[in-house]
């Protein structure tokens, strides 16, 4: 309880800091929810690097920056009379508490899997019941995330590959499309035949990604983080590359490819 005590002291300690900032401070009191979108956009991916980084001083931190942004938006939303940070948190336990009644009521549940399929029905029955599928995915969500929710929604209701090495022969088949497209690309020989061969190309480079993404998913693999995983290898071994060529008094721009890649290979034996 004294642990609750001091939980709830800092939670009010916070609205008080944010009554002020809005009063007494002018930079703070020009916001709008819409001056505040990019921060908090911001602000998030600042937390997902702190979560991927595995630091948590930096995690404590970012988790403040965005609950600053949440007391932030309730706040001007108070100040114009339409809810406050109460109307939210109330709203939020009430969803937590409907959406899980393997907890808060009867249901019974075997698995995780059970209790995500209950949670998209309870969903979709909060709409009364004409919400469609994807309709809850974000417009401005990044596009790898977006298209795994897609997948991961309609695998939902079963419409998913019966057999793994369906999504194979799927991203061999794009591949081939991706490939095709972009040979047409150097062949055109009009910047019209170029315009509609890169657009071409454009439309099935997604599907290729959509596909692997999707195969991605069916290995329970998640592939945003990584593609993460992929970009920090490569931040590595090109950092290596150049700290050693700066070392060797030589500049990138005058080097050839095959000198570049063997600091390259020497970064890549060492577990860069």
């Amino acid at each position: 309880m004294i642990n609750k005590e001091k939980k709830l002291k800092a939670f009010e300690r916070a609205l008080d800091v944010m009554d002020r900032l809005r009063a007494e401070c002018p930079w703070n009191h020009a916001q709008t929810i819409d001056t505040l979108r990019p921060m908090t956009v911001e602000e998030v991916y600042e937390l997902s690097d702190a979560v991927m980084k595995k630091d948590d001083a930096a995690l404590e931190k970012e988790l403040g920056d965005v609950f600053l942004h949440v007391i932030f938006y309730a706040k001007i939303a108070e100040e114009e009379g339409r809810y406050d940070i109460a109307d939210v948190m109330d709203k939020l336990c009430e969803k937590m508490i409907y959406r899980h009644p393997h907890v808060f009521s009867t249901t019974k549940v075997a698995d995780a899997e059970q209790v995500s399929e209950n949670w998209e029905m309870l969903k979709a029955k909060e709409k009364g019941g004409n919400k469609r599928i994807l309709s809850g995915i974000p417009d401005a969500m990044p596009p790898i995330l977006k298209a795994f929710s897609m997948q991961d929604k309609a695998r939902g209701v079963g419409f998913d590959w019966e057999e793994k090495s369906q999504v194979w022969d799927k991203v061999k088949e794009e591949q081939m499309e991706l490939q095709a497209e972009m040979d047409a690309m150097d062949s055109a020989t009009t910047e019209e035949e170029r315009k509609a061969a890169t657009d071409r190309a454009e439309e099935e480079l997604g599907d290729f990604m959509f596909a692997t993404i999707n195969a991605a998913r069916l290995y329970g693999l998640n592939p945003d983080t990584a593609l993460n995983r992929a970009c920090d290898k490569f931040r590595r071994r090109f950092t290596y590359l150049e700290e050693n060529t700066i070392r060797k008094g030589k500049d990138l721009h005058q080097m050839t490819l095959a000198e570049m890649d063997e600091i390259w290979d020497e970064g890549k034996a060492k577990g860069l």
